[in-house]
């Protein structure tokens, strides 16, 4: 009844902790992949799935092509660095006879070693689970969001999806950089102007929330790392945003 989806590039580090964790719940799994050169597809097949080719057309659109690929009427959604905790399996595998609605649940991260539970990054609620006519991925550039249809009732299990994002400070300064690049072309495309906002106070107040507000500081130096990156990432993405009006 359930069709896992899950979009991938490069992901051999990742994939096989993801379909493990599936084992028992998806009567289907398919990959859409955006042009791996490891060993992803390997991984995947011989887990049973199908690896689909598709060249990259955004995150939301990419979610959205991957989802004509499922044969059954419920969609699991998970990215490949994704895993399912024990709980959460649990959770799922009770509603199975019972599907009815959307199901939301919160999505732990694992930031090189640490499990972060403050600075704005817990408890990252997500709707992963739904029926493929009641919702659907919008085209954001980056941060893709899944949209409900109205009336549709959401439901909150419990457990965790385990994300298991940044294995380094490094890896995520450069998926930073990423992303601040795509935001900067959002933000050109709808004709921002930065200002000494954006590149003064903006980035002060990001560190400010994430590590005082939000209490990023008691998760360590994993917590603080988080909170510098999150705001050189807000100064990084309107200095994009100014090369391109240059």
């Amino acid at each position: 009844m359930i069709s896992v989806v899950i979009i991938a590039n490069n992901e051999e580090q990742n994939i096989g902790r993801c379909l493990d964790s599936v084992k028992g719940i998806a009567s289907e799994i398919i990959v859409l992949d955006s042009g791996s050169s490891d060993g992803t597809q390997s991984i995947v097949e011989a887990a049973g799935g199908k690896w689909i080719p598709q060249e990259w057309l955004g995150y939301g659109a990419q979610k959205n092509k991957a989802n004509t690929f499922a044969s059954n009427p419920y969609i699991l959604s998970l990215d490949a660095d994704e895993a399912l905790s024990p709980e959460l399996r649990a959770s799922i595998l009770a509603i199975l006879p019972t599907l009815d609605g959307v199901y939301q649940f919160n999505r732990l991260t694992n930031y090189a070693g640490a499990w972060i539970r403050h600075g704005g990054w817990y408890p990252d609620t997500k709707i992963r689970l739904f029926r493929s006519e009641e919702a659907s991925w919008d085209n954001a550039h980056v941060h893709e969001r899944l949209v409900i249809h109205p009336g549709v009732p959401i439901h909150t299990l419990s457990g965790d999806l385990l994300h298991y994002s940044y294995y380094s400070s490094a890896e995520h300064r450069e998926r930073t950089e990423q992303y601040a690049r795509l935001q900067a072309e959002a933000l050109y495309a709808a004709g921002v102007h930065p200002t000494f906002w954006h590149f003064g106070i903006k980035p002060a107040f990001t560190f400010f929330k994430r590590y005082i507000l939000q209490s990023g500081w008691r998760d360590g130096p994993a917590g603080l790392s988080i909170a510098i990156i999150s705001a050189w990432g807000t100064r990084r993405r309107y200095e994009l945003l100014q090369e391109l009006r240059a």
